[in-house]
């Protein structure tokens, strides 16, 4: 019994990390675009984003029980499975998080879980119909529905600004998405803290300290959303800067605009218990907000690799999930030596990290290249109407005067 009590208090310390790396890794999805344009100081955004994080993640359980009561058969379930899940989740984390890519914490997670089980119990502790209809399908379908809704929303913000005043204009949307970046991120709270509650809640049925079918605990709830909001304050300022100025340049009205857009998804999905990624629907709607404005584009360079990174989030964490389950299959040394192997390569990361530093000093400087599709589309697309464009006059040559005649010298 004792041996049990320590693995179960592992697998809840180790949830509350994966919160915490849940934490400063998707602080982008609220703060990035608010920083990149200068509404928030950066300090202030992460610090605002923290608490309401908090507040959010007692706002709804609907997604904590899709984690503990729908993806997997429970009663095929021990700690050492959850563990495992755990480490995949956290060590993908961890590395998307030191390249700048915004990836999907919820899919890390739901990858080594599915990966451990998988290779506890096999195929069949797997339900395949509720990974389908609340992982895959929104997965693919809200950075889709959040790019158009803030492509549309883009247009239309800037249609109705034609004849208002620039500088009042632009000082009510930084005011808006102030307010919008709080909805996201208490969108976040009720979305992502959950699914730390659910897969802690899953531990301890698995354990037998709660019975199957149980809510989360209050000091479950209290604790994931206090190790998310921790996260949060840290900033994960790598991806900020991807989010914020490596996908495209946003201008206030389209900050608003992808804010508001993704918040909408986000609450939705929570509502209806779908385990959606925030990341994919806040890269959806800051994507969308970039191709809504005339003249504005996306790189699709760092695209790209995002969407790769999407892609391999959940075969990767599955992979080292089932691989972590398999070694703590040996007993209580290969849980240890799973746990030397986490500790041991989370500080190596942050190891390499520290060899080029990002912070809030210079979280929105950016050397990404612009790309030959992004320099094209940006050459023959004008400027959109009542934007400041710089003055060409400068670049243009004075025309040659004919040189004044010399007079006569007197003989």
């Amino acid at each position: 019994m004792e041996s049990f009590s320590l693995i179960l208090a592992i697998v809840v310390v180790t949830a509350l990390a994966f919160d915490f790396t849940n934490g400063f890794h998707d602080t982008a999805n609220a703060m990035a675009t608010t920083i990149s344009t200068g509404a928030l100081k950066p300090k202030v955004a992460v610090a605002m984003s923290a608490v309401l994080n908090l507040v959010g993640a007692f706002l709804s359980v609907e997604v904590a029980n899709t984690i503990s009561k729908g993806l997997v058969d429970e009663s095929g379930i021990r700690p050492e499975v959850i563990f495992a899940a755990l480490v995949g989740a956290i060590l993908w984390n961890l590395l998307t998080w030191l390249v700048g890519l915004p990836s999907s914490s919820s899919h890390a997670l739901m990858g080594g879980l599915i990966g451990a089980t998988v290779a506890s119990a096999g195929f069949g502790a797997v339900h395949g119909d509720v990974l389908v209809t609340k992982v895959l399908i929104p997965a693919i379908a809200a950075p889709l529905v959040a790019g158009i809704a803030a492509m549309l929303a883009t247009r239309l913000t800037y249609s109705l600004g034609k004849k208002a005043d620039g500088q009042a204009s632009a000082k009510g949307y930084r005011a808006g998405q102030i307010a919008s970046a709080g909805l996201v991120s208490l969108a976040h709270g009720t979305n992502d803290a959950q699914k730390t509650m659910g897969i802690i809640t899953l531990a301890l049925v698995a354990g037998g300290t709660l019975a199957p079918d149980s809510d989360p605990p209050m000091w479950v709830i209290l604790s994931a959303g206090i190790a998310i909001a921790l996260g949060t304050y840290l900033g994960g300022w790598r991806i900020i800067r991807t989010m914020g100025k490596g996908l495209t340049d946003l201008q206030p009205q389209q900050g608003f605009a992808a804010q508001t857009s993704a918040a909408t998804v986000i609450l939705a999905s929570s509502h209806l218990g779908f385990s959606l990624s925030t990341t994919h629907s806040v890269s959806g709607s800051v994507m969308g907000a970039g191709l809504g404005r005339k003249g504005g584009v996306v790189r699709w360079s760092t695209a790209t690799r995002m969407f790769v990174a999407w892609g391999l989030t959940l075969p990767a964490a599955a992979f080292v999930g089932a691989l972590a389950e398999y070694v703590t299959g040996f007993g209580d040394w290969g849980t240890a030596l799973v746990a030397v192997f986490l500790v041991s390569s989370s500080a190596a990361i942050w190891k390499i990290s520290r060899r080029e530093i990002v912070d809030h000093t210079n979280v929105n400087e950016t050397d990404e290249p612009a790309g030959v599709v992004t320099t094209a589309m940006a050459a023959v697309t004008p400027p959109p109407a009542g934007t400041v464009t710089e003055d060409l006059t400068a670049t243009i040559p004075a025309p040659a005067t004919e040189p004044a005649a010399t007079p006569a010298t007197p003989v």
